[in-house]
C-alpha cells in the first residue's frame, strides 16, 4: 500500500468518524432540548437556562383536504341567468347594474343604451346578467343576491345536474343584498346552515359558485376579516353591511354562491370583491348567515323584512370624537347623536352622547357589528342595551319598533296600493289619440295613491318615469321596480297620458310611506 493511499483512507476514517460523532451530538442535544421544551410546555413563553425562547409544535396536523367540502356542496350551488327584451330595458327603472359601484366591486358589464327605435323594432329577449344561488330548502327555495336579479323579466335557474328550470321572485331586500326566488322542484341537494357566529380569523373557507360562467367551481381561502364594511365605497346608499372577508378567489358570475366552512356547511353568501379591474385581486366579500337566516326567513314567511329600528342616528366612536367629548374609560362603540321623538330609543331612556358598547350582551366595537346585531331582531322584539354615559356603564331595556313606530307586522308593497284597476286599449282606440301603446285605468278603488293623485277612471297612461308602457303587467313592473329601489327619496311615479277626449294630462304618484 502506498503512502497516497494510506493518506486517503486516514482521510476517510476521520470523516466517517466526524459524522458519527456530529450525527450523535446532534441527536443528543435535539433530544435533551426536546426534553427541556416539554418540561416547559405548561408555561407558554417560558425559556431555558441561557434565556433562550423555547416553542414545540404540539397541535394536530392543520387538515386542509378541501374535497369532502367540495363534494358536499357544489350540488347545492345553481347558475342564474337573468333575461330582459331590448324594448323593456328602456321601461324599467335604474338597477345596482347601471351603478359605476356596481362595475367597480361586482365586474358587471354596463349594457349599452339603446334608440326607442332600435328597442321596438327588436323585441327579443336578452341575457341582462349571470350569477349564482344557493338551494336553502328540498322544494326549491334560493338565496341569492339581490343584484343578481334586479330588473331581469326572466330568471333561468340551471342546477349542477344541467336540469333548467325559471324561477320566481319570492322577496327581495335590497338593503342587504339579498334575494330569495323559487324553482318547482323536489328533493334538490340542500347545503346544512352553519353558523357565522363561530367563524374564526384564520379559518379555511371554501368559496364555490360559476365564475365567468364556469359551473361548480370551487375556490379556497381564508377568513382574513369579520364584521368588514365597504359602505364608504358604495355612494350612501342605505346597506346593512358586517361582511366576511376572504381571500378566496371570487370573480363575476360568483355573486349569490356559497361560502362554506370545511364541514360543509353554508356560512355566508359571496356578494363582493375588492378590485380596480372588476375581477379578483386579493379579497372578497361575503354577507354572513347571521344576516341570511333572519332576511330569508323574513322575505319567505311575509315577502318584505321585519327590520327593527332603534330610532337613533349614531357615529362610530373615534379617537377624535373621543378628545372632542372628553369620554373616559372607553376606547370603542356607538355614539348617539340624536334621538328619534317617540322612538323606542327615546322611549327606553336613552340620550344624546350616550356610548352603546354591547347588544344583548355582545360587544359592538364599530358600525358593522351594531347593523348586524339590529339586524337579527324584528319590532316588538326585546333588546338589552349596555350603555356609557359620563364614565359609568348602565343597561337599558328597549322594545324595538318598526319604521311606521308600531309593533304591527309590515306588508310586502304591492301594485294593489295604488288603488286602481288596469285593461288594454283597442288598438282602433290607440290609433284614433295617436299614441303607440297604452294602458287604460278602467276602475279607481278606495282611496289608493291614484285617486289621491287626482287620477280618474278612463284615463289612458301612455308613459311612466318616461317609459312607455302597453300592458297591465307593465305598470306592476314598473311599480316593483320603483318599491324594490333602496333609493328612499325617489319613489314617485311620474304619469303621462290622455283621457278619452284627447286631454293630456301629468301626475305625480308619490310611493312613499
Amino acid at each position: 500500500m502506498n503512502n497516497f493511499t494510506k493518506t486517503l483512507l486516514t482521510a476517510c476514517g476521520v470523516a466517517v468518524a466526524s459524522s458519527v460523532i456530529t450525527v450523535g451530538a446532534f441527536k443528543a442535544s435535539d433530544s435533551g432540548l426536546s426534553r427541556q421544551a416539554d418540561t416547559d410546555l405548561s408555561d407558554n413563553g417560558r425559556t431555558d437556562a441561557n434565556g433562550r425562547f423555547l416553542t414545540v409544535a404540539q397541535s394536530a396536523a392543520l387538515e386542509t383536504d378541501f374535497t369532502a367540502a367540495a363534494e358536499s356542496t357544489i350540488n347545492g350551488v345553481v347558475s342564474i341567468k337573468s333575461y330582459v327584451t331590448l324594448r323593456q330595458r328602456s321601461t324599467r327603472q335604474s338597477t345596482p347594474f347601471d351603478d359605476p359601484f356596481f362595475e367597480f366591486f361586482f365586474g358587471t358589464p354596463r349594457r349599452q343604451q339603446q334608440q326607442p327605435q332600435q328597442q321596438e323594432q327588436q323585441p327579443k329577449e336578452q341575457p341582462m346578467g349571470l350569477g349564482s344561488g344557493v338551494i336553502i330548502s328540498a322544494d326549491g327555495h334560493i338565496v341569492t343576491n339581490n343584484h343578481v336579479i334586479e330588473g331581469a323579466e326572466r330568471l333561468e335557474v340551471t342546477l349542477n345536474d344541467n336540469r333548467t328550470y325559471d324561477a320566481t321572485v319570492i322577496g327581495t331586500d335590497p338593503t342587504t343584498d339579498l334575494a330569495l326566488i323559487k324553482i318547482e322542484a323536489d328533493s334538490l341537494h340542500v347545503i346544512p346552515m352553519g353558523s357565522s357566529d363561530n367563524l374564526l380569523v384564520g379559518e379555511w373557507v371554501l368559496a364555490v359558485g360559476n365564475p365567468f360562467g364556469f359551473t361548480s367551481t370551487v375556490t379556497a381561502g381564508i377568513v382574513s376579516a369579520k364584521a368588514r364594511s365597504i359602505s364608504d365605497s358604495r355612494q350612501g346608499r342605505m346597506t346593512i353591511e358586517s361582511y366576511i372577508q376572504t381571500d378566496a378567489a371570487v370573480n363575476p358570475g360568483n355573486s349569490g354562491g356559497a361560502l362554506v366552512n370545511l364541514k360543509g356547511e353554508l356560512i355566508g353568501i359571496n356578494t363582493a370583491i375588492y378590485s380596480q379591474t372588476g375581477n379578483y385581486a386579493g379579497y372578497s366579500f361575503a354577507i354572513p348567515t347571521s344576516i341570511v337566516v333572519k332576511v330569508m326567513t323574513d322575505l319567505k314567511k311575509y315577502g318584505t323584512v321585519q327590520r327593527a329600528v332603534l330610532g337613533i342616528t349614531f357615529r362610530e366612536l373615534t379617537p377624535e370624537i373621543i378628545k372632542e367629548k372628553g369620554f373616559k374609560n372607553i376606547n370603542d362603540g356607538i355614539v348617539v347623536e340624536e334621538v328619534s321623538e317617540g322612538g323606542a330609543a327615546m322611549t327606553a331612556g336613552v340620550r344624546p352622547n350616550d356610548v352603546i358598547v354591547a347588544i344583548n350582551g355582545t360587544a359592538i366595537h364599530n358600525k358593522a357589528q351594531f347593523m348586524e346585531q339590529l339586524s337579527r331582531l324584528s319590532p316588538g322584539d326585546k333588546a338589552s342595551l349596555t350603555i356609557v354615559r359620563d364614565g359609568s356603564t348602565r343597561n337599558f331595556d328597549v322594545t324595538l319598533l318598526n319604521n311606521q313606530g308600531s309593533t304591527r307586522i309590515v306588508k310586502a308593497p304591492t301594485v294593489e296600493a295604488l288603488g286602481a284597476k288596469f285593461a288594454k286599449v283597442a288598438d282602433d282606440k290607440l290609433r284614433a289619440l295617436r299614441l303607440r301603446s297604452g294602458v287604460q285605468v278602467s276602475e279607481v278603488t278606495g282611496d289608493g295613491r291614484f285617486k289621491r293623485a287626482g287620477i280618474r277612471e278612463g284615463f289612458i297612461i301612455s308613459d311612466i318615469n318616461n317609459g312607455r308602457v302597453s300592458s297591465p303587467e307593465d305598470v306592476e313592473k314598473i311599480y316593483d321596480a320603483i318599491m324594490k329601489s333602496d333609493d328612499t327619496y325617489d319613489k314617485v311615479m311620474f304619469i303621462s297620458g290622455v283621457y278619452p277626449t284627447g286631454k293630456k294630462m301629468y301626475y305625480a304618484v308619490d310611493l312613499a310611506d
